[in-house]
């Protein structure tokens, strides 16, 4: 009988887990949909990065607009911008422009074109907790590596249960560093320049401008 009882209960345990899985990977799909559904999105954000051990807390403000894989990223004073080949890198302090072409050594990170698609591969992931922030539900998902190389511990991601839009992300390192990015401001459909992503050379004239192979 008793055996029976821990057998019972065990079944129930994998049953409930199994069900948090199927329940995180159905939101994330709804997410994903959603976002590729948007022509282009623009967010304005805010992002720490923590690491208690090292006595470490930097906390700055940053815009990115996306359409599909291209991107334009402004953040510590630096622009970034990824046209769908290259990458350019853009210092107003250094006056250099570092242009790189697209490679592999982005593959697994999550770059601004990723942002809001890097879970779909390469992870595991669960239901987590519910928040009430400022009257909104955040549903977070945690999601762990699958690749015990990674040098990330665990992600939480948080999804307004509403909009199905992402609110935050929550990356903790092997580490101890803590990184959160959070979104301020959602925008879809916004009217932008056909030349956004286009690096034009002539306004850097001063600029040093840096090739990598």
């Amino acid at each position: 009988m008793k055996n029976i009882l821990i057998l019972l209960f065990v079944f129930i345990v994998i049953e409930g887990y199994s069900q948090q899985v199927d329940e995180a990977k159905s939101l994330l799909k709804e997410v994903s949909e959603k976002v590729k559904g948007y022509d282009n999105v623009s967010i304005d954000f805010k992002y720490v990065l923590e690491n208690t051990a090292e006595n470490v807390r930097q906390e700055t403000r940053g815009d990115v607009v996306m359409e599909g894989d291209k991107y334009i990223l402004n953040i510590l004073g630096i622009t970034r911008i990824y046209d769908g080949k290259n990458t350019y890198n853009i210092s107003p302090e250094d006056e250099e422009v570092t242009i790189s072409s697209n490679n592999s050594d982005e593959e697994d990170s999550i770059t601004p074109s990723k942002m809001l698609s890097f879970y779909e591969d390469g992870y595991t992931y669960s239901l987590d907790i519910v928040q009430n922030v400022r009257g909104r539900k955040i549903q977070y998902v945690k999601l762990v590596p699958i690749d015990s190389n990674s040098e990330i511990k665990s992600i939480l991601l948080g999804i307004d249960a509403q909009t199905k839009h992402i609110y935050n992300l929550i990356q903790i390192g092997k580490n101890g560093t803590k990184t959160t990015l959070t979104v301020n401001s959602f925008q879809t459909n916004e009217p932008i320049s056909k030349t956004l992503f286009t690096f034009d050379v002539n306004k850097f004239k001063e600029y040093y401008i840096n090739k990598l192979d």
